[in-house]
């Protein structure tokens, strides 16, 4: 079998960056591995002989303070030519108040493609707030997606929060955030289900390799949640994201990229096209 890079070129949609000489991550204080600095130059010598053509920055969790700031930072960045990030999913606080002011701010770039807010490190029902919902019902007005960033225990909610919004593109982050080292399936299984039923609502199969046992994980183990998910979006409704650098607490970007090329080669070149090149460009408008 040829390699993916050999065939067709990839759209990473779930590239993060983060450089503390700029801005604070708190939550990487808990992670040794990931507590310094990962800048494009890293992403881009860890891509390398990929044949990753475009990439997506999605949001980091910057602390709340610079949240608008390092927007402000990737969007430059994006505008420069020589790197492959071509859209950015930007962190936001929808259940603020002031909220509008910062899409005020940030949606006319033409580089900014959606939003993100961190759900699975906060209380339950921040998502379920009406000034969230409401926040959130701005985006379409102004051509932004949201990812969806849950745990499977919340996964519940995100269904909720689609329901009441259904004019928006989600994009449902890792999956779903199964419990790959425990295979857990149910209720994840019931869930995705129910959260493919609605057709607003699209799939990122990334973070995975995160999520299961970091030294001993095999395709196997991740094998059952991809197939799921591909049973129940279809091919029209992933998209392939690396995660990087938080992969690497598991997977180098290149393991975890030919692991997904193998276990999907068998449904043919059309239909990894789809996974991971065609789908992002549709999606996330790069």
């Amino acid at each position: 079998m040829p390699d993916l890079q050999d065939t067709f070129a990839i759209v990473d949609t779930h590239q993060h960056l983060w450089d503390m000489d700029l801005f604070r991550y708190s939550w990487c204080e808990q992670f040794p591995h990931l507590n310094r600095s990962f800048r494009m130059p890293d992403y881009m010598e860890a891509a390398a002989g990929l044949n990753i053509e475009r990439t997506v920055y999605v949001d980091a969790d910057v602390d709340d303070a610079y949240v608008l700031a390092e927007t402000m930072h990737l969007l430059q960045l994006a505008e420069q030519p020589d790197n492959p990030l071509e859209g950015v999913v930007a962190g936001c606080r929808p259940e603020q108040s002031d909220f509008p002011r910062y899409l005020e701010a940030v949606a006319s770039h033409p580089r900014l493609k959606g939003l993100r807010r961190v759900l699975h490190t906060q209380p339950d029902e921040l998502s379920q707030r009406p000034v969230f919902i409401e926040n959130l019902r701005r985006l379409p007005a102004l051509g932004l997606t949201f990812d969806l960033c849950v745990l499977a225990r919340q996964l519940p909610l995100a269904i909720k929060l689609v329901d009441a919004c259904p004019e928006i593109t989600f994009i449902l982050d890792h999956c779903g955030v199964p419990k790959v080292k425990e295979r857990e399936l149910d209720p994840w299984c019931e869930h995705i289900r129910q959260l493919a039923g609605y057709p607003n609502v699209n799939c990122k199969i990334s973070g995975l390799v995160a999520y299961a046992d970091p030294r001993h994980w095999t395709a196997n183990d991740l094998r059952p949640f991809v197939e799921f998910v591909l049973e129940c979006f279809g091919w029209d409704r992933v998209v392939f994201g690396s995660d990087w650098p938080v992969c690497t607490v598991s997977a180098s970007l290149r393991k975890w990229v030919t692991t997904l090329q193998e276990m999907t080669a068998g449904a043919g070149h059309e239909a990894q096209r789809k996974l991971f090149y065609e789908n992002a460009r549709r999606i996330y408008r790069v």
